[in-house]
């Protein structure tokens, strides 16, 4: 395993982290402590999760598992979670309020069993509360020790440009969390250039497009079986029928495939690979149903892509931005050299 700072922080945490959302759900809880000993024994130690996971038995899952540890080996875990979204059956108990926040914080706390977590992150952008007041709450939950530091999920760029402004002085903002990977680079063009002018580390969810850079799922014939889309295939954002529609999904995959045959590895280790040393990055979300699972993708721990085929990736998965703001035309408007 290989470790990096946190964004502007002197926190330091695994170039892979374990995420847990399908803890509780798709993955049971003997087989998700199974996951954390594997990964904190290959490691790892970011854990990640959110009061929303499974209506909150993810937290409850990862503090159970956190209580069976020794002093020392719970003091190497870096623990992080999110709030913003309704766990209970009050919709309207939701957002980035000083009053919702505080009771998810609270909430968290208790289900994960610890008085403080390292990181504490908004889980999404609130249109209808002021994002000073949210980071006001943010800064008193570092001051009272119950949060190390902050991070945000799922911002657009404004948004990160935004609050990395008015976090300023205030509070300690070091993360966010886009979806990130081989099918999705649109976040090149601004939130990963915000995040990297902020000094926020990245830490992508999804790095395997749902299963799609795995080389599971074909053009021919829609996903059935125990697999995410095979079970619903129109899950979310990675929908069979929307990303098997697109030329670049099956270009991606085809040059995954070629790279990966060379290098005898798997799709999945040659897609995190790619993503691990991409600008910005700073940790990968991992998120498996299985320790099989898991242990495959922590396969590519060590695997350093060549110039050559980062290059080809790079062409075989390019978003083909428009010319203007964010093609070629527009980058060489925004240059600068001195000769």
């Amino acid at each position: 395993m290989k470790y990096r700072t946190l964004g502007r922080s002197g926190a330091v945490v695994s170039t892979y982290a374990l995420g847990t959302m399908t803890f509780g759900s798709e993955t049971a809880e003997t087989e998700a402590a199974r996951q954390l000993d594997e990964y904190t024994a290959r490691g790892g130690n970011l854990v990640e999760t959110a009061d929303v996971y499974s209506g909150g038995e993810s937290e409850r899952i990862v503090g159970r598992w956190l209580g069976t540890l020794d002093e020392q080996a719970r003091a190497n875990i870096f623990l992080a979670t999110k709030g913003r979204f309704p766990v209970g059956v009050e919709p309207r108990d939701a957002g980035n309020s000083r009053r919702h926040l505080r009771r998810a914080l609270d909430a968290s706390l208790v289900r994960l069993g610890v008085e403080h977590v390292d990181l504490y992150q908004l889980h999404s952008w609130d249109p209808l509360t002021p994002l000073d007041e949210s980071l006001g709450f943010l800064e008193d939950a570092v001051r009272s020790g119950k949060i190390s530091y902050a991070g945000l999920s799922n911002f657009t760029g404004w948004q990160v440009a935004k609050a990395t402004t008015l976090a300023a002085d205030r509070v300690p903002l070091i993360s966010m969390q886009p979806q990130y990977n081989l099918l999705v680079r649109e976040v090149e063009w601004e939130v990963v250039p915000a995040c990297i002018d902020g000094g926020l580390g990245i830490l992508p969810w999804s790095p395997l497009g749902g299963g799609w850079l795995t080389g599971k799922y074909s053009a021919t014939e829609a996903p059935t079986g125990a697999t995410r889309l095979g079970e619903d295939p129109e899950r979310g954002v990675e929908a069979y029928a929307g990303r098997s529609a697109r030329d670049r999904t099956w270009t991606t995959i085809s040059a995954l495939t070629e790279i990966a045959t060379e290098r005898g590895v798997t799709l999945s280790q040659i897609a995190l690979a790619w993503l691990h040393d991409r600008p910005g990055v700073t940790s990968i979300i991992l998120g498996a149903r299985t320790v099989d699972q898991l242990t495959e993708n922590l396969g590519a721990s060590h695997l350093v892509l060549t110039a050559e085929e980062v290059a080809r990736l790079d062409h075989a998965s390019d978003p083909a931005a428009a010319d203007y703001p964010y093609g070629a035309p527009g980058i060489e408007q925004r240059a600068r050299t001195v000769d």
